[in-house]
């Protein structure tokens, strides 16, 4: 008598920029499959609560660097190989899209070292799902023909070659991660002579129903928000494109304070306490 014996799989998916809804068929079928989900914190809580099953397991193994509480990846990596050697479906849940900014690469390596079998679905990246709930279309015909996506959270990422480049591109500019340095990165393009006819825009909780978009002139930025501490996350949008909010935004910013996504610190996101064997990776 044939016995079927359930094979490990690992799916490394892409929820989104925040909006349930922004999330691919293709996602919620592995996720409504999966025995174990290990979830990123900008995953928005109405994804695991309609999608995943009851009796799926849920872990938390959020990310907050700003707040030095985040979880390592090698536990991470440690996570997906042990449950995959329980012969489990696990799911890699990840906000925006999967190879964006993510430590995918590790993981990766770790599956691949571990000989287990895994698939990449992408998601809605956040400047994607940023700029279409801003109404800046970023490549929009006559303001850009390309678009960058860039980090500045330690200032020795980008050269000063690469920062005088930038500060002439009539590329659509767009950083990840760099809320806590936004003083420094406009002082830096005022420095190199960013031209008048680009903006800078800020993000807050895009596709979220927190979301909320603050534009400016590089000349003003500072004057109006150089105090201010924007939410998490927040996207950073630079170039002529910024212009096309005022005429185009179908969104008005959210009157309602708060924040979508829970901290890793306030016990709901805390990583799993459970200790497992560290498998060299």
């Amino acid at each position: 008598m044939k016995t079927n014996i359930k094979s490990p799989k690992v799916y490394l998916i892409g929820a989104g920029p925040g909006n349930p809804e922004l999330i691919t068929v293709k996602a919620v079928k592995a996720i409504s499959q999966a025995d174990v989900i290990l979830c990123d914190r900008l995953v928005s809580p109405e994804i695991l609560e309609t999608y995943a099953n009851d009796n799926t397991e849920v872990i938390y193994v959020g990310k907050e660097c700003s707040k030095n509480a985040s979880t390592p990846q090698s536990h991470i990596n440690t996570l997906m190989v042990e449950y995959a050697r329980q012969n489990k479906t696990i799911v890699r849940l990840k906000g925006g899209d999967v190879s964006i900014f993510s430590n995918i690469l590790d993981e990766l390596q770790a599956l691949k070292h571990n000989h287990i079998p895994y698939e990449i679905i992408p998601g809605i990246t956040a400047a994607l799902g940023a700029a279409a709930f801003a109404g800046m279309p970023l490549t929009a015909r006559g303001y850009s023909t390309s678009v960058r996506f860039l980090t500045y959270y330690k200032s020795e990422i980008l050269d000063e070659n690469y920062w005088k480049e930038l500060a002439v591109t009539g590329d659509t500019l767009v950083f990840y991660m760099s809320k806590g340095n936004l003083t420094a990165l406009v002082e830096k393009f005022n420095e190199l002579g960013v031209s008048a006819d680009k903006k800078i825009a800020v993000i807050e909780q895009a596709t979220t129903p927190y979301q909320k978009v603050y534009t400016s002139s590089f000349d003003d930025f500072n004057s109006r928000f150089g105090n201010k501490n924007f939410a998490s996350p927040s996207l950073v949008v630079i170039g002529r494109v910024v212009n096309l909010h005022e005429e185009f935004s179908w969104l008005e910013n959210a009157e309602q304070e708060g924040l979508y996504f829970k901290s890793v610190e306030n016990g709901s996101l805390i990583p799993t306490t459970q200790n497992f064997f560290e498998y060299a990776v």
